[in-house]
């Protein structure tokens, strides 16, 4: 009996110390080619098959990223355009990085490619960014909450590092469109001063620049320069419905148009508080005008300032005031 439970336990150690380096080799080819793959594109593009097999089958020991999207035109999906594009900024700068290591790969499924994926991880909409971690399953934490953090870059690399204990620092390309409208703007400037420096009395006039001033400041609190780097869409269709969606309806994102309407509302806020100025200070003006320039300035200051903290309700979950409009 001891002579038979020898041999058993001799031949089950033989196996192990067999297998092991098959499991090895495996896992040494199986991380050769992700590593392949990502010096071609830092984003590997993983199809169902590919997905549990790199991403969900063992043998495994690095971390991946996935990028669960839609970017078909078809589908009808413009914020995974945007989110694919941080995405891919996040990729390169790990993969480019002195730091880089094997132990963190960045991948994506496309709903067109992958449909059971989603079906897989229990997910219906689209973009969703999840870490597969080393071992184990992603817990809660793994599956990244866009809607109340966003997905810039940046915010993505700092939920990365709290995953996987990985630093990634951030490198955007440069954008030199600015630069080039500035220096239009400046030369422009510099023309209407050679063509005026015969009468430079407009450059004491305070209403110019007061006009200037506001427009410039408008332009900023309304999300302007989020658009210039950004380059959102005007607007969105919605695919179901035919619909169009001038709001996006999130903190993470925006559209051009939204910003056109929040400029017009800071506007007339503005200019609702000039009014009741001037009917306060314009003695020149009789008292029933006076009453009715104030009057149209409450109502105004009253309609839009409700129509913004609307708009504010819509966009952050949880937002507390409202005043008329909800």
């Amino acid at each position: 009996m001891k002579f038979v439970f020898y041999w058993t336990f001799f031949y089950l150690a033989i196996g192990i110390t067999l297998a092991d380096p098959a499991k090895d080799q495996v896992l040494s080819q199986r991380v050769q080619q992700l590593i392949d793959w990502s010096s071609r594109k830092s984003v590997i593009r993983l199809n169902s098959d590919k997905f549990r097999q790199y991403v969900r089958g063992p043998p495994k020991n690095y971390s991946v990223i996935v990028m669960l999207t839609a970017l078909s035109p078809s589908r009808g999906c413009q914020v995974c355009k945007y989110a694919h594009e941080e995405f891919t900024i996040v990729a390169n700068s790990w993969r480019y990085a002195q730091s880089w290591t094997s132990s963190l790969f960045f991948a994506m499924v496309d709903f067109d490619e992958g449909s059971d994926v989603f079906s897989m991880l229990k997910q219906n909409s689209a973009p969703v960014f999840i870490h597969f971690p080393a071992k184990g399953q992603p817990k809660k934490g793994d599956i990244m909450d866009i809607h109340r953090v966003g997905f810039q870059a940046e915010v993505m690399a700092r939920w990365i590092t709290e995953r996987t204990d990985i630093q990634i620092r951030v490198f955007r390309p440069p954008n030199y469109s600015w630069t080039l409208v500035l220096g239009i703007l400046m030369s422009m400037a510099v023309g209407v001063l050679y063509l005026k420096r015969s009468s430079l009395d407009f450059i004491y006039n305070k209403k110019s620049w007061g006009i200037c001033t506001t427009t410039i400041i408008f332009a900023m609190i309304s999300g302007q320069m989020w658009n210039h780097i950004r380059g959102p869409p005007f607007l969105h269709k919605h695919p179901n419905s035919a619909n169009f969606m001038y709001i996006y309806p999130g903190a993470d994102f925006q559209f051009i148009a939204e910003t056109f309407i929040i400029y017009i509302m800071y506007a007339a806020i503005v200019g609702s508080v000039v009014l009741l100025n001037e009917a306060h200070l314009s003695s020149k003006i009789d008292a029933s005008k006076r009453k009715v320039i104030a009057l149209s300035g409450i109502g105004i200051f009253a309609i839009f300032f409700s129509f913004l903290l609307s708009i504010f309700r819509s966009k952050y979950n949880g937002y507390p005031y409202s005043f008329m409009f909800r």
